[in-house]
Parts: C-alpha cells; structure tokens; sequence
C-alpha cells in the first residue's frame, strides 16, 4: 500500500475512541471521556499519568491490536475529539454522590467495575447505574468502599457508636443525622466540629466518620495556608475534614461558610490570557478541635458541634482500626438502612432555622427512630449563640442596652448616635479604653450590627434599619417574652 493510501494515525485512533467511549461536556465546558457502558467519567485534557483518557486510550489501542501512535497522532485526535463534543449534550459529573432519576441518588463506592449504591425511598441495593443517568468522576482522593452487608437490623449504628465517645444520646443522633446528610447531593449540611478535652478521640472520631463516606484511605488534614489550596482539597473530594484547629481567621471562616452552603471560584486558565475555568463547590465539611476562639455569627449557622468526653478504658490504635475496619461493611449497611428510613419519613419543615435543609431532616430522623435530633439541633444552636456573644463585646453591649428597654419597645437613632450612645454605655463612669476592633464610625457599627443581627434575633433583640426624610435610622426592639401559654411545644 502506498503512503497516500495509508489512513492517517489521528483519524484511526480518532475512529478507535469514538467507537468504544463517549464523549460530552460540562456546563463549565471541560470535555470528558466515558467508556461505552461504564460510569466513570475522565477529562481528556488530563495530563496525570495515572487513570488519564490518553493513557486508557493508548492502552487500549495496543491491546486491541491497533497499534501504538506518537504523542503527535495522539494530541491531534483528542483535539478533534473534544472540538466534536463541544457540540454534544451537557451532563455534569459527579464525585461519591450523584443525584439519580425517580428520586433516587447515587453513592460511587469507587470500584473499578463501576457498581454503586442506588438510594431510594423504597430501598437500596446495588448495581452498575446507566452512564446518562450517573457519570463518576474520580480523583486520587476517591477511595473504595466496602460492599454494605444488608439486613443489618441496625447493628452497625451501635458498632459505630461503640467505637466514638460521644458525650450524650443527643449528640450521637446529630451525628448520624450529619451522616445520613452526606448521602443527599443536594441537600446542604452543617459541618460537624468535634469537641472535647484532650484525650477525647476527637481525631479518632473525625477519621471514622470520614471513612464511612470515603473509605479507609479517607483521612483529616491541616488547615491550608491559603484559599486556593483550600478550593483545590475541596474540589478533588467529597467530605473534606480539617483536623486540629486552634483559631480560625475570618478568610477562612468566610471560605467555610462557603464551602458548606455552595459557592463559585473562577481562576485564570494556565497557558491562557483571557480564558478562565469555573469551579462550582459545595461540601460536606468537618472540623476537629478542643477551642477555636472566636466564631463568627455566619459561620456559626452553619456549625454542628459534637461534643465527645474522655475514654475511661484505652485501646490501642491497631486494635481500633482493626475492629473499625471490619465493621465498616456492616456500618455502611446500617447507615444506606437508616437513610432509606429517613427519606421515607414524613415530617414538617421548621421555618426558623437558616439550615432548614438539615432541620427537616433531623425531623425525619425523629419521625423515623423516635430520636430528639431537632430538639439537639436547636440546643446546639443556642449554645453556638452564647459562644459568639461571649466573644464578641460589642453584642454583649448592645444586650446590655436592650435590657434597658420595656418588651415591645422600639428605639430609633441614627448610626452615628448608636455609636456614641453604645461606647459610652461600654467605658462606663470610669472611662475605660474601647477594645481593639471597636467600630470608628457609624458605617462600620452598621455593618458589624447586620453580621449579628440573627445572633441578637435569637436572643429577643431585633434590629432594623430604615430610612425618613432626616436620613437613616437604626431601630432597635426588645421583642416581648411570650408566656408559657404561647411558647411553642417542644417537638
């Protein structure tokens, strides 16, 4: 045959790929490669050397006889390829949890053969979900799980809870609710910070809740440094735990926020002036630590402390996870058991609370195994609250200043006259210095009121702010105590 008659090397390999995979875009536009009747999607622009389209690609051309091409032929032909899918169907990918069709979601137990877990009300099992209804993507951070052992009868929930040391029944339910959370995509959890004293198995705790979501390679991590690493660790994997924090800066609690109710970064694409890549995020967050000073009221919403206490019998770490290891089937079984349970569930949505998501969930739980998940929650919330105002002097003086007030009453000033009024109220008579971070002006005590206004809220104080023909005003209500004839009943 002569060398005009010979077919070219990319339009073969380009022949090759469009016969044995799929190809689609994103909605961010990246291009991604799926075998023919396998879920697990891989971008064609990936230039890892392990689990890479172009190394599966060339694989397969010489298993198959095809022949072995240049790096040349190769880049030619995925060029094309991905130019073609530009005008193909848009799909999303998804890591360890995917939304599936009837109302049922996906858990990827990061298994070669593809097999993941189908959740539905009506039950669960087991099988290989059709590649336009799921399509996996994986990273170095997808770790396997173990094949759930049906028919538990709960038994893993009590192996698991054995092996933690929680303080109360109470905290033991929010951290199975937080569980049965991370098994929804779409429903935003608050992150758990595991607390307690020194010796507590906070750590131990973290990793174990991690495991069952992420396998036994899942493990906690330092804080990074930066929020570019921070978005990159979060991206890569499902459930991101951070492991002994001591102080959290407001960047880092501001990214948190984002990370557990969803956000969007954008940075400059590499080799490129003018493109960008878009990365959408929204995690399951953890977080490990004995005190982290100072919180945040935004980041307090979003926060599920768990306390733990200390052991009185030690194990050694080998025996531990061993144990662990081997009931990690069984625990998994148990935990896709309880979620059936819990999504078939029928309870009200409480309107109140900012993670309302979650709430209705800690009542599906409790409608489910008669539990007091909502009741913790709550609690939980109100003991976050204390903690902001016991760190931050400026909510402690505008309470001081509100229990001056008659229930019911409104008072109305500007910013400025707020200010005067409450940093008087704060020296005192004997003219004690404003603290460092004290506002300056009355914009900046403006904005400082609007971040506690819901911490102030659930404590009976209501800020508003308006506007007349004089200007701006702030009002301030002492909201009235209702009597014991009015409270809600506990649920």
């Amino acid at each position: 045959m002569s060398e005009d008659e010979k077919t070219p090397a990319r339009e073969v390999i380009t022949e090759y790929a469009q016969a044995h995979f799929r190809y689609f875009r994103t909605t961010e536009g990246t291009v991604y490669a799926q075998r023919i009747g396998h879920p697990v999607a891989r971008p064609i622009r990936s230039q890892g050397t392990t689990g890479s389209h172009r190394q599966e690609l060339m694989v397969d051309l010489f298993n198959d006889g095809v022949g072995v091409f240049n790096g040349t032929s190769l880049k030619e032909a995925l060029d094309l390829i991905e130019a073609l899918a530009l005008s193909k169907d848009v799909q999303p990918t998804h890591i360890r949890v995917a939304p599936g069709f009837d109302g049922a979601t996906w858990l990827d137990l990061g298994r070669d053969d593809g097999q993941s877990v189908r959740i539905h009300p009506n039950g669960w099992d087991v099988r290989v979900p059709d590649p336009r209804e799921v399509c996996w993507r994986r990273t170095q951070l997808t770790g396997e799980l173990p094949m759930p052992v049906r028919d538990t009868d709960s038994k893993g929930i009590d192996l698991l809870l054995r092996l933690t040391n929680f303080a109360t029944a109470e905290t033991e339910s929010l951290a199975l609710a937080w569980l049965v959370g991370c098994l929804g995509p779409s429903v935003p959890v608050p992150a758990p910070f595991l607390t307690g004293p020194q010796g507590a198995g906070k750590s131990t705790a973290g990793r174990m809740l991690v495991r069952i979501i992420e396998g036994m390679t899942g493990d906690l991590r330092r804080a990074p440094r930066d929020e570019e690493n921070l978005i990159t660790a979060v991206a890569a994997g499902w459930v991101t735990a951070l492991d002994n924090l001591s102080h959290l800066a407001p960047d880092l609690s501001d990214l948190m926020c984002c990370i557990v109710t969803g956000a969007e970064s954008i940075k400059r694409a590499l080799f490129s002036d003018g493109d960008v890549v878009r990365s959408r995020y929204r995690r399951p967050l953890l977080l490990t630590g004995i005190d982290v000073g100072v919180i945040r009221p935004d980041l307090a919403e979003r926060l599920l402390p768990l306390r733990l206490e200390r052991p009185t019998v030690r194990r050694t770490e080998a025996e531990l996870w061993a144990e662990f290891e081997e009931a990690l089937p069984v625990i998994l079984g148990s935990l896709l058991d309880l979620t059936v349970k819990v999504r078939a569930a029928e309870a009200e949505t409480p309107t109140d609370l900012r993670m309302a998501d979650f709430a209705h969930l800690c009542a599906q739980l409790d409608a489910a195994m008669s539990f007091q998940t909502l009741n913790a929650y709550r609690t939980s919330l109100d003991d976050l609250n204390d903690d902001v105002i016991e760190g931050d002097l400026m909510a402690q003086t505008v309470l001081k200043h509100a229990a001056t007030l008659d229930p019911g009453a409104e008072q109305r000033m500007t910013s400025s006259e707020w200010l005067y009024s409450l940093s008087g109220l704060y020296s005192g008579d004997d003219c004690r210095p404003l603290p460092k971070g004290w506002p300056t002006t009355g914009k900046v005590l403006s904005d400082r009121l609007k971040r506690l206004q819901p911490t102030l809220a659930a404590r009976g104080v209501l800020i508003d702010w308006g506007r007349t023909r004089e200007g701006r005003y702030v009002e301030m209500t002492r909201r009235p105590v209702p009597s014991e004839l009015e409270q809600p009943p506990l649920l």
